[in-house]
């Protein structure tokens, strides 16, 4: 992926298949560490892209927000008893979400104007 499509990719998307994909990847083949490779990938690209547009605060903000829900994930699938694609789903639409409206939101907002 070359450094322009990267910047024309949402964040949001970039965060939803880390933690989603991550964990299907991990959960699918049964290696967590292939599933953690994904979500540092796109917790990573994610960042570049967020540090692009909206500067390191945010960015750091986010990367907490992600990895946030990462451990949520876990929580509410070992601690609470949630079912594991559950938890996953509710942490995966929150922290997309909250990415949207923070990097790719304000992004249209701009180009519409």
């Amino acid at each position: 992926m070359s450094t322009s499509s990267l910047t024309r990719t949402p964040a949001w998307l970039l965060v939803a298949v880390g933690l989603a994909a991550g964990f299907g990847i991990a959960q699918g083949t049964g290696i967590r560490a292939l599933g953690g490779a994904v979500f540092v990938v796109c917790g990573v690209g994610a960042a570049w892209i967020a540090a692009r547009r909206r500067g390191p605060v945010v960015t750091a903000g986010l990367a907490a927000l992600y990895v946030g829900a990462f451990v949520l994930a876990h929580v509410l699938a070992l601690g609470a008893g949630f079912p594991a694609w559950f938890a996953v789903s509710l942490v995966t639409v929150a922290a997309a979400g909250a990415t949207y409206g923070v990097v790719d939101r304000q992004r249209e907002t701009v180009a519409a104007r």
